[in-house]
């Protein structure tokens, strides 16, 4: 009767719409979902005309935080503890309430320029705050929305309406089954997507080798990893004793061809490798996951087509939509499977990316301390540093 969460998160990162049921226990209700960062006003108009309920927009806590969006109220009410804030339009002349308006509400509740001060209060959307664990933490339509999207390599956030009947009682199973047949729309369910996030965590991998390393930065293990059922392969190369007791210092790279092995101005990847290198080779006990994540996880070819949109005028992030990928279609279970085989518990990260934070965390590894991998940039990869820290919240300190 349901379709799998694969083929609903790659509608998802197509932009369409999708129906996603909860637990009979709970509320037994369908929801329209879809990635924020792809709404347009066709489909506000589409979820208002076919669902008939209350739009609204899961986002992050981060961003609630960043954006001023507190709490309706301070005592919820509300009988599965929905947290919803306090309503907004976006100031920009409108009422807020036509379809259009309240697309380009949700559209600047996703970029990285909007501040507080571009809505008004109250409003006509009304953004919700997903738990930060998801629906491994709580199985909600909000939160199964931020997981979508996320898992599509979208910006975390959504827009969600319930779905009810032509005489206003809300649809269950079988009438939403009907609906998803005639609109063309996947069906799945919040338990469905719960097992699939915790398969993902759990991505088993397998030690297939292990050598002796010694390279420029010192001497290393280089163990090399295959995925179970995949021809996925990936590298850790250890220093000392990766799961003592104190904190192991924790470098999760993405394969970057052009950059680590030509020395590519256009990024920061190579200068990356060999800093994380070092800092490791110097704390004595150290791990770099070497991940074969091409190009953000499109690959070498779709890479070099990106950078060619890229010398035409778009960013990073443009390019990527504009040859139908999502902003970022990396995944680090497999890394936090690594981490897992070399019994690694406690980690100093070196990093920029808040995603690797949230995947870390989520695995339940203890996160000592966060250290900033920041690389002088160049005259050419400046842009695309300010894109990452603008558009796609990487932390640094460094860049205006």
């Amino acid at each position: 009767m349901f379709d799998t969460i694969e083929s609903a998160i790659e509608d998802i990162k197509r932009g369409k719409i999708v129906i996603v049921i909860d637990d009979e226990n709970r509320e037994n209700e369908g929801d329209f979902i879809m990635a924020a960062d792809r709404v347009t006003p066709e489909a506000i108009n589409f979820m208002a005309t076919h669902g008939r309920g209350l739009i609204c927009t899961p986002i992050t806590k981060k961003k609630a935080e960043e954006l001023e969006l507190d709490l309706m109220v301070k005592a919820n009410g509300c009988i599965n503890n929905t947290a919803f804030t306090v309503s907004i339009d976006l100031d920009n002349g409108g009422t807020g309430i036509s379809c259009a308006d309240r697309a380009y509400t949700t559209m600047a509740l996703t970029s990285e320029k909007t501040k507080a001060s571009d809505f008004v209060r109250p409003g006509h959307i009304f953004p919700l705050i997903a738990k930060d664990g998801g629906v491994l933490e709580r199985d909600g339509h909000t939160e199964a929305a931020v997981d979508l999207a996320r898992l599509a390599g979208c910006d975390p956030s959504g827009v969600i309406c319930e779905i009810m009947s032509e005489d206003g009682t809300m649809a269950r199973t079988d009438e939403l089954k009907e609906l998803a047949i005639k609109l063309d729309l996947k069906f799945i369910t919040i338990k469905d997507l719960i097992e699939y996030r915790k398969k993902k965590v759990a991505k088993k991998v397998q030690l297939s080798s292990e050598i002796d390393f010694p390279n420029k930065f010192g001497m290393f293990k280089l163990r090399m990893y295959e995925v179970e059922g995949s021809n996925e392969h990936h590298i850790a190369i250890v220093k000392g004793n990766a799961n003592a007791k104190s904190p192991t210092l924790v470098r999760i790279h993405s394969e970057c061809f052009t950059g680590d092995i030509f020395g590519s101005k256009r990024c920061d990847c190579g200068d990356q490798l060999n800093e994380s290198m070092v800092q490791i080779e110097e704390s004595g006990n150290g791990v770099l996951i070497y991940l074969r994540q091409e190009g953000r996880g499109i690959g070498l070819p779709n890479k070099i087509k990106a950078y060619s949109l890229q010398d035409k005028g778009l960013d990073t992030v443009d390019a990527n939509r504009a040859l139908g990928f999502g902003d970022d279609l990396r995944d680090y279970d497999t890394a936090v499977s690594i981490l897992k085989d070399l019994n690694v518990t406690s980690v100093n990260l070196l990093t920029n990316n808040p995603e690797k934070i949230i995947a870390l965390e989520e695995a339940e590894f203890e996160l000592v301390n966060r250290h900033p991998l920041e690389i002088e940039p160049n005259e050419i990869n400046i842009n695309y540093l300010k894109t990452k820290k603008d558009r796609m919240n990487h932390l640094f300190d460094s860049i205006q």
